[in-house]
């Protein structure tokens, strides 16, 4: 096999539940080893957007799956790395900048229960794949080790303990200026996304067999990415 393909078929997969810091670290990895960083959750996020645009709310009815469906189907997603902005890696659905749109409590809650929907994770597969593909990537999510990438080279899974990652979320909405819940509100909708995301049918939240667990909780980012640079580096070095 050339060098080529292997770099090409070079995957580092990052998956776990909200908060733990999986964005912030990914990016980090993306730009020190010069991955391609793909935020799975993110394309979700861009279908709840135009479901909201659409008038469907986190309480939509069973009626309303097909709709859903037929938008995540419809609905073009793309990243593009834009250098002089913050962040530097932009979701476009439909052409349309959705970057700063797509982080609000309400969006993360039907995100959550939109990717619950098996059309709407199928008609996303492939896309993921793709961008994965495409170059040698670091992909964060929720089913990245166990779903879309099982045979990644690096799989991890992030933990932190609830509270901490309440006060991380809140820390984030604040510094962006936004309208940010009570902790005690953002506390409990992280904990409903975490009960859906880890009982759903389709492709639930969990820890791939082979994957490296590290509790973040007590971690500062640049000790998260230390440690993670240091084992992906060390599995680059035996391919």
């Amino acid at each position: 096999m050339s060098n080529k393909t292997e770099k090409k078929e070079w995957i580092v997969a990052v998956d776990g539940p909200a908060g733990t810091g999986k964005s912030s670290v990914t990016k980090r990895l993306a730009d020190e080893l010069g991955l391609q960083h793909i935020d799975t959750g993110a394309l979700y996020r861009g279908i709840a957007i135009r479901c909201a645009d659409a008038g469907i709310t986190v309480d939509f009815s069973s009626d309303e799956i097909p709709k859903i469906s037929e938008i995540a189907r419809g609905t073009e997603l793309a990243f593009k790395r834009m250098p002089k902005l913050n962040p530097k890696n932009r979701l476009f659905v439909s052409g349309v900048d959705v970057t700063s749109l797509i982080r609000t409590p309400e969006i993360s809650l039907l995100a959550s229960k939109v990717s619950a929907i098996p059309e709407v994770r199928a008609a996303l597969f492939d896309l993921q794949q793709s961008l994965g593909r495409s170059e040698p990537s670091i992909l964060e999510g929720r089913d990245i080790g166990t779903v879309i990438f099982p045979d990644a080279q690096v799989k991890f899974f992030l933990t932190a303990d609830l509270d901490e990652r309440a006060k991380r979320r809140l820390s984030e909405l604040e510094a962006q200026g936004a309208d940010a819940p009570s902790f005690e509100e953002l506390r409990e909708q992280i904990r409903m996304r975490d009960d859906g995301d880890s009982s759903r049918a389709i492709a639930p939240l969990k820890r791939a067999a082979d994957a490296i667990e590290i509790d973040t909780t007590h971690l500062t980012l640049d000790q998260v990415v230390a440690r993670m640079a240091a084992l992906i580096r060390k599995k680059m070095g035996t391919l």
